[in-house]
Order: C-alpha cells, then structure tokens, then sequence
C-alpha cells in the first residue's frame, strides 16, 4: 500500500494511475510496462503479478475512462429535468469529467485518431448508446417546440468537440488567453460560456 494523498492505495490502484499517466503522456507505444513499474516503485515481475500484458493493463485504463464518462452521462440523460436545465446537465457531465480527469483527454484524443486500434474494440460503438439517447432527447424537445429546429447528431458532436478541444489544447489556449486555460477561473469562464452559446443555438 502507498499513501497517495489524503487516500491510500492499494498496488493495483497505484498501477493504473501511473499507467492513465503514461499512457496519456506518450501514447501506447511509447509506454513500456518498466516505465509504468519505476513509476509506482516496484518491478516488472510485481506489475505482471497484477496485469499480464500492456494490452490488459491499457483495457482496463480505458475500461475506467469509458465507464466514468457513460456512468455520468447516463446520470445526466436519466435525470428527471427538461428542456434547457437537461442541456446543462448534459454539457456539465462532459465537462466535469475532463476537468476532473485531464489525462481521459489525452488518451481519448489518442484513441479517436489511431480508431480505438489498440484496444481491439469500436470506440464509437460503446459510445453510440450514450449518444442515441442524447439525441432522442432534443429530437423530441424540438419537436415540442422548447428547442429550436437544429441537426441533432451535429449539435452533439459540436458540443463534444467544443469540450474536448479546449482541455486538449489548453497549453496553447493559455497563451491566448494570457494565462492558465485550466485555472478555476478560466474554466468556469468556458463552462458559462458553452451553455449560453448552446442555450442560444436552441432557444426556440
């Protein structure tokens, strides 16, 4: 066990950190398990005791990604509200889930680009539920006449690149901002400013 923190972890969980970390930073190829091992202070035999291979410990790492971001997603779509207060919710899941988890941003950016090549499965596919659902939604609030009339696959995917781009790219956003693009007060300035932009994209 390692003190990571005010929290202790056990080895496995160091292990997946270090890993989310590596992964993140130099992509999969340029990981190697003895990086991973130095990292969390133990060696090569100990890690494989934990993860067979770098293909498993990288499955689980995403399996960890890909289950927060649906478990908050569906937590957003499931919710009882409406109209332009389930928009919020919808856009603040994804943006709490980057913000609170940075290196997600770099490994999904990653993924997406080499077509989910090192995880053996349809990166697209285990998200299309998710977005199916989200989708239903505004179609049908369209229809009531609450959203404006807009292409609902298209505004989900503006929104999700509006998201992800701005964690992504933060280093360079800095600059154009004149400072830290992750400090709490310019996140909080992108969070106000997605939901007001998409607010007015739909106010009927």
């Amino acid at each position: 066990m390692a003190d990571h923190g005010d929290s202790v972890l056990s080895t496995r969980e160091l292990i997946l950190s270090e890993a989310r970390r590596c992964f993140a930073e130099n992509g999969y190829d340029g990981t190697s398990l003895n990086d991973i091992a130095a990292g969390v202070g133990i060696r090569r035999p100990s890690l494989l005791h934990h993860f067979p291979s770098k293909e498993a410990l990288y499955g689980e790492v995403f399996e960890q990604l890909l289950g927060d971001w649906i478990d908050r997603l569906a937590s957003a779509i499931g919710a009882p509200e409406t109209g332009q207060r389930k928009m919020e919710l919808v856009i603040e899941a994804g943006f709490d889930l980057f913000a609170d988890n940075p290196d997600y941003v770099r490994l999904m950016r990653r993924e997406a680009l080499d077509s989910g090549a090192h995880l053996g499965i349809d990166l697209a596919a285990v998200l299309r539920p998710m977005f199916d659902r989200a989708v239903v939604f505004f179609e049908r609030e369209m229809d009531a006449g609450v959203f404006r009339r807009q292409d609902p696959q298209h505004l989900l995917i503006t929104g999700y690149g509006a998201l992800l781009s701005y964690f992504s790219d933060a280093p360079f956003l800095g600059g154009l901002l004149d400072g830290d693009a992750l400090s709490a007060d310019q996140m909080q300035r992108r969070r106000v400013h997605i939901t007001e932009f998409f607010a007015a994209a739909l106010k009927p």
